[in-house]
């Protein structure tokens, strides 16, 4: 029993020992893993910086009443396409009608007035004029005279003040023809109508905070969007051209919309503020959008893209790429096929799939551009496949063997 029991302990020890042995040069023996591998290489490329803008119509007038009173009559409703001239709203007329009738009640007792008044100058210009006769030939003395001439001296001044109470008559006729006129409330230009506040049985007033509502011109918009003291300087070339040469030259302007998707006309940047808000440290900038079919509405918003096109870059995947602690890093891969963790730096603006690289690569390193956050560790040696290849290689093994 004892060298029964010494056998098996000596076997199992065996066994172990030749399983061990099996384990090790099986994981010595596991391949390299075959990872696609770019060569960096200068190319051109075309990104665009992205800005988010805030659309306006070309010209979005607030439509404020001129006089006081309720509205009787909303016209139109919001989103509505109107005309210069077109009536939008009508004001409470009673009043002004009332009073221009009044007006011209005093108009024309202003003129009877001036009618009288100029009869009591007739009158006491010839008294006078023949008390003068009588004066001259000694039959009146010079006291009789002068008080014919005071008698016509005050009729002209009757007459004048007469003449001054028309004036302000008709004046006041003038007042009341436009503040009536005011009470039709119409569109100073072709537009689309906006929010409508206030409807009817609302107070209209001149000291109104919000106005009765905005017509915006929407055949052309503009994209409000701002650029930072940096980007003006680029945009200068540091001040070797003007900013209005730099606007000339600026390519046209794509935008993006809320949804997403591109509208189909391009824009033209069209006015750069001079002055930077020592708030924001930004610039103003308006782009000028043809908007035929009124797709663009005041108040809308999206995203302005510039296209920026540069030559000789350094451009790989961003799926090459992998964040730590707020910096950029790639596994480069070296001459003994390992890889490398490097950190890079690369430009803000990008295409949505790569980034063009301004550090920490140059011309010829070798990018791994797959395993990464997966596979790949710093250190691992690998087998570089080239990924220009990798298509080729996939599409010959999918396709069917010759019978």
């Amino acid at each position: 029993m004892l060298k029964t029991a010494s056998a098996l302990a000596l076997g199992a020890a065996f066994t172990l020992s030749v399983t061990s042995c099996g384990s090790k040069q099986d994981q010595q023996q596991m391949p390299d893993p075959q990872i696609a591998v770019m060569q960096v290489t200068p190319s051109s490329a075309s990104n665009a910086a992205q800005y988010p803008a805030l659309i306006k119509g070309k010209t979005d007038i607030e439509i404020r009443p001129q006089i006081s009173g309720f509205i009787t009559k909303v016209h139109v409703d919001e989103g509505q396409h109107v005309k210069k001239g077109q009536v939008l709203f009508t004001i409470d007329q009673v009043q002004y009608e009332a009073a221009l009738r009044q007006a011209q009640s005093q108009v024309a007792n202003a003129v009877a007035a001036v009618n009288s008044a100029k009869t009591r100058v007739a009158t006491a210009k010839m008294t006078a004029d023949t008390k003068r006769d009588l004066l001259n030939k000694n039959i009146i003395s010079q006291y009789e005279y002068q008080l014919a001439d005071n008698d016509l001296q005050t009729a002209n001044a009757a007459l004048a003040q007469a003449n001054a109470a028309l004036a302000q008559a008709n004046s006041q006729v003038t007042i009341a023809k436009k503040n009536l006129a005011y009470t039709v409330v119409t569109s100073p230009s072709d537009g689309v109508v906006g929010s409508i506040p206030s409807r009817e049985g609302s107070l209209a007033s001149p000291s109104s905070m919000e106005p009765l509502t905005t017509i915006s011109d929407n055949n052309d918009v503009y994209a409000y969007f701002s650029l930072t003291e940096k980007d003006l300087l680029d945009l200068t070339e540091g001040g070797q051209r003007s900013l209005a040469q730099a606007i000339q030259a600026m390519p046209e302007v794509t935008l993006r919309l809320a949804n997403g998707s591109e509208y189909p006309l391009k824009g033209k940047v069209a006015t750069v503020n001079g002055l930077i808000d020592t708030s924001t440290g930004a610039a103003s900038v308006r782009a000028l959008f043809p908007n035929p079919s009124g797709m663009l509405r005041s108040g809308s918003t999206g995203t302005i893209m510039i296209p920026v096109s540069q030559s000789d870059a350094l451009v790989i995947p961003q799926k090459a790429t992998f964040e730590l602690q707020d910096k950029r890093f790639v596994y480069t891969v070296n001459d003994s096929n390992k890889v490398v963790t490097t950190p890079i730096t690369v430009q803000e603006i990008s295409d949505g799939q790569n980034f063009v690289v301004t550090s920490g690569l140059k011309a010829g390193d070798r990018v791994a551009i797959e395993g990464v956050g997966s596979k790949l560790k710093d250190g691992m040696k690998i087998v570089p496949v080239d990924a220009a290849s990798q298509p080729q290689r996939a599409a010959a093994a999918e396709k069917p063997a010759a019978k």
